[in-house]
C-alpha cells in the first residue's frame, strides 16, 4: 500500500472477561473490548477484573449481552419474547454499568454476543428488542453492528453506531459468518486475517471461501478472545500497520 495514502483510523476490538484466560496478553493489543455481563458468562467480579485491566492499558470498555445461556456460551438460538429479550438484555447491560460505575469507569459500546448478535442483525423483532432494551437503560453508549444489518436499520439515529467486522471469521454471500461447525469458518493464518483486515478497511470488501468478493463495511474489527491464536494474530496485525495507512483509534 501506498505511504502516502490518507490515514484510515481502525478498532481492533474482543471479547473478554469470558474466562479464556489470555485477557492479559491481548488487552494491551487492542484498541476496545467487550465484556461479558451475565448471560453467556460473567458475575460481577469478573466483569471488575475485565474493566481494571482495560482501564490500565486504556481500552474502551464495552457490555456484551447475550441469550441468557451459559450452559451453550449464548451461542444457541433461544426462543424468547420480546419482552422477555428486552428484560434479559436490559438487565445485563444495566448490571455491567453498575460495576463501571463503581470503578469510574466510562462505558464505550454495546456489542451482542453469540447466537444473539448474529439473529438481531436479521430479525426484526429481536433488533428492535435489543434497541429498546439499551434505550431502556438511559444510557446512551455506542452500538457495535453489521453494516446494513436490520439491527443497523432499527438503531440508527436513535443510538451512536460503528459498523463491525469479523477478521478471524470467513463469510457467506449473504453477509453472515460462516457457521462455526462449518469447515472453513475459522481463519487462524495471521497473513490471512490481515488481508482480510485491508480488504474491509481500504476497499470495503471481503472475499469468500469461494473466491467471491461481496462488500463490507466496518471501522471496528474483531478477534476473538477465545481463539486459541488470537494474540499471535494480534501481533502480526500491529507488526502489519507500521507500513500501512491504517491507524489504531488510541
Amino acid at each position: 500500500m501506498d505511504s502516502e495514502e490518507t490515514n484510515i483510523t481502525i478498532d481492533f476490538n474482543a471479547d473478554l472477561g469470558e474466562g479464556a484466560g489470555e485477557d492479559e496478553l491481548i488487552m494491551p493489543l487492542i484498541t476496545s473490548c467487550n465484556i461479558a455481563c451475565g448471560g453467556h458468562y460473567g458475575t460481577a467480579g469478573t466483569m471488575r477484573n475485565a474493566i481494571l485491566l482495560a482501564q490500565r492499558n486504556r481500552v474502551k470498555i464495552g457490555a456484551h449481552p447475550s441469550f441468557p445461556d451459559t450452559d451453550n456460551f449464548g451461542r444457541k438460538l433461544l426462543t424468547l419474547t420480546k419482552q422477555e429479550l428486552k428484560e434479559t438484555v436490559s438487565n445485563q447491560v444495566l448490571r455491567f454499568y453498575d460495576v463501571a460505575d463503581r470503578e469510574k469507569a466510562e462505558v464505550h459500546h454495546v456489542k451482542l454476543h453469540g447466537a444473539l448478535y448474529n439473529y438481531a442483525a436479521s430479525d426484526a423483532a429481536t433488533a428492535d428488542a435489543v434497541v429498546e432494551a439499551v434505550l431502556s437503560t438511559n444510557r446512551r453508549p455506542r452500538l457495535y453492528v453489521p453494516h446494513g444489518s436490520v439491527l443497523h436499520k432499527k438503531a440508527e439515529n436513535l443510538l451512536p453506531l460503528s459498523f463491525e467486522a469479523f477478521l478471524d471469521r470467513n463469510y457467506t454471500e449473504t453477509g453472515s459468518l460462516v457457521p462455526r461447525d462449518q469447515p472453513g469458518a475459522i481463519i487462524n493464518s495471521p497473513e490471512r486475517v490481515w488481508q482480510q483486515l485491508v480488504n474491509i478497511a481500504v476497499n470495503n470488501k471481503v472475499i469468500l471461501p469461494s473466491g467471491k468478493i461481496i462488500s463490507l463495511r466496518a471501522t471496528t474489527f474483531c478477534i476473538h478472545g477465545d481463539n486459541p491464536h488470537s494474540v499471535a494474530i494480534l501481533r502480526y496485525l500491529h507488526d502489519s500497520l507500521e507500513n500501512s495507512p491504517l491507524v489504531l483509534d488510541r
